[in-house]
């Protein structure tokens, strides 16, 4: 009998390869200029506001996921543990940041290669990109996270490279000419506000970690894996991004650049020259590879479970492919959205991504206290810390980021926002209906007695 059910393969390893791929190492690159520009150059401040904010976050993902090792993600731990209205609106908001964070991939390739390219058009590369990513992530999630291991070892040697050749650049008087500044932590001259907005564009390089939840369904003992691998993946890239924007900074101090969107490029130029730029460009187009086969792999699975739910079209979303066990049809469908990064731009996108993204981290956190401190009534010394006052903490982190996005991705997210509660009005018959609920534990049991019987018919 063919199972319709998603196949537990990965290893912590794996799991924590694919995090770190989804979150690629590549991205401070693709976003430094950008973010440099809207913190005032307190970049490095902003990213290690952006690291704490996220962390508490993680640690509440973490617990959630020991709770429901389901593939769903923000959506799962709102529905199961405040109420299935909310989980909807939670899952729908998350759609935004895990739907578009393909896009971002491509049009991050996009806008290197046409630097290096001008001739040949931006809709071209959006293609081209996109259907490179799609590919692998319907052929199956251990060629994902094989190839995620193999490009992800690559741009960490990049990386290497490039801190390598700032600090070689630095002894030899580029820059601030000192490995010690305070400036690009904290500048006394720059308001608050403005390193806020830096590092509410910055949490899109922390994305990743969430996505580790959606692949519960496909991991060993994920009850002990999927948080290990949250804590371990944030950690490193904690280090990886704060110690590139430090150093970044160091050597190229303000925030003026020729198109904020590429500066790394001439970073890139300033420390190592023209061949170190093509190897820049050649290890962006990597990490953006090995990030969009990721985003889509985890973007599927969100998918799969509210089309499993049927909150979305079950024949579309719900659907595994026979061979390749993979959520298929909604691969294809990120994949086709990913072509709007034709239209759009790369800050454009960010920002939206964001609006999700913060709202899911909010809603993570006050699950943690919904589930362990309210409704299991865990109330120790230890459990008001760990149930009570550390989600509070994380939420109120990203309540406050959230508020400091710019006025355009709060429009959108917003319009988004009151799409999905329509929505959620016409499927509950204005809350007169229950949604529908899919119990994870009976379809196992009710699938393995099928094999059982199946196995048992063929004797």
């Amino acid at each position: 009998m063919e199972s319709k059910k998603l196949v537990r393969t990965l290893t912590l390893s794996q799991v924590v390869f694919l995090g770190i791929a989804w979150n690629n190492p590549m991205v401070f690159f693709n976003t430094y200029g950008i973010a440099a520009v809207t913190s005032h150059g307190v970049i490095t401040g902003a990213y290690s506001i952006a690291f704490l904010a996220i962390l508490f976050t993680a640690l509440s993902y973490g617990k959630m996921a020991k709770a429901y090792p389901i593939s769903g993600s923000a959506y799962t731990f709102t529905q199961k543990s405040i109420n299935s209205e909310m989980g909807f609106l939670v899952g729908w908001t998350i759609m935004l940041d895990y739907i578009l964070t393909p896009m971002v991939t491509c049009l991050m390739s996009a806008v290197f290669l046409h630097a290096v390219f001008p001739g040949i058009p931006h809709y071209v590369w959006i293609i081209l990109l996109t259907a490179i990513i799609v590919v692998p992530s319907i052929l199956g999630v251990t060629i994902s996270a094989s190839a995620s291991k193999i490009f992800v070892i690559a741009q960490i040697i990049f990386v290497c490279f490039f801190w390598i050749l700032t600090v070689k650049s630095l002894l030899e008087g580029v820059g601030t000419g000192t490995f010690f500044s305070s400036k690009s932590l904290f500048n006394s001259e720059v308001p608050l506000s403005s390193i806020l907005a830096g590092a509410s564009i910055l949490c899109f390089s922390f994305l990743g970690f969430d996505s580790l939840t959606t692949l519960s369904e496909e991991t060993i003992n994920p009850e002990k894996t999927i948080p290990k691998a949250i804590i371990i993946m944030l950690l490193f890239i904690g280090v990886l991004y704060i110690g590139s924007s430090y150093l970044a900074q160091l050597v190229q101090p303000g925030f003026s650049f020729e198109h904020a969107d590429s500066a790394a490029i001439e970073i890139t130029i300033l420390v190592g020259g023209n061949l170190f730029k093509s190897l820049f460009i050649t290890a962006v187009i990597v990490g953006n590879f090995s990030s969009g086969v990721a985003a889509i792999t985890s973007a599927s699975r969100v998918l799969y479970v509210m089309g499993r739910d049927s909150v979305l079209p079950k024949n579309l979303f719900g659907y595994i492919h026979p061979k390749f066990k993979t959520p298929s049809h909604g691969i294809i469908v990120i994949g086709i959205i990913s072509l709007l990064g034709i239209l759009l731009t790369l800050e454009q996108v960010i920002k939206f991504i964001n609006f999700g993204g913060l709202i899911a981290f909010t809603s993570v956190n006050l699950s943690v206290i919904a589930h362990y401190f309210i409704r299991n009534q865990q109330r120790s010394f230890n459990d008001y810390i760990r149930y009570l006052f550390l989600p509070l903490i994380g939420a109120a982190f990203t309540l406050w980021l959230w508020s400091h996005l710019e006025m355009e991705a709060l429009i959108f997210g917003g319009i988004w926002l009151v799409c999905g509660l329509a929505y959620l009005l016409y499927m509950t018959k204005f809350f007169r209906k229950p949604l529908p609920e899919f119990h994870f534990d009976e379809e196992i049991m009710s699938q393995d007695e099928e094999i059982i019987s199946q196995k048992v018919e063929d004797l």
